[in-house]
């Protein structure tokens, strides 16, 4: 057996200790050792904001379907390495045997008619809090850059309560 040096010795218990505690959910990985501790209080709160998100992204589609636009999941993604549009995929759920389908960016396609053989082409982020991450901004740029919609709206939570609030992207971030 070897020797463990006496911080990863405290480290090596902290683990074990958290491992047997009712607060952590632990995690195995193939090899029989520890892979990740999750504060089951942290895996509620995971729970209920993707529950949310997705509430708030339904009452968002149901709006703009409501102000007579055509809306629809994009299932679509930029790989900004290639510099290209692929398909979005799918994702599996092994704990509840579903596959996510529309997992593209942004959220949806929004689509309206405006006048003869002139309609209006818009992607549609929803973002609870209306913040776009580094990568998410950059694939914005290139949705713009390479015409694929005329605009791309960051949809948030409004000021009123139950208000839905829409901010367009170039005019946000200055394009």
């Amino acid at each position: 057996m070897k020797k463990v040096k006496k911080e990863n010795k405290e480290k090596i218990m902290e683990m074990i200790e958290k491992a047997g505690s009712e607060e952590y959910e632990t995690e195995w990985n193939a090899e029989g050792r520890i892979g990740k501790l999750k504060k089951k209080t942290n895996i509620k709160k995971g729970k209920t904001s993707r529950a949310k998100g997705a509430r708030f992204e339904l009452k968002v589609r149901r709006d703009l379907e409501d102000k007579g636009r055509v809306v629809d999941k994009w299932n679509n993604n930029v790989n900004l390495e290639e510099n290209k549009l692929i398909i979005a995929p799918k994702k599996f759920n092994p704990f509840s045997k579903v596959m996510t389908i529309g997992t593209g960016f942004p959220d949806f396609i929004s689509i309206k008619y405006i006048q003869s053989e002139m309609y209006s082409v818009i992607g549609v982020e929803v973002k609870m809090n209306g913040i776009l991450s580094k990568t998410e901004k950059e694939k914005c740029r290139w949705y713009l850059q390479n015409k694929i919609f005329s605009q791309i709206w960051i949809a948030k939570k409004g000021e009123k309560r139950g208000g839905i609030e829409y901010v367009d992207f170039a005019e946000r971030y200055k394009l």
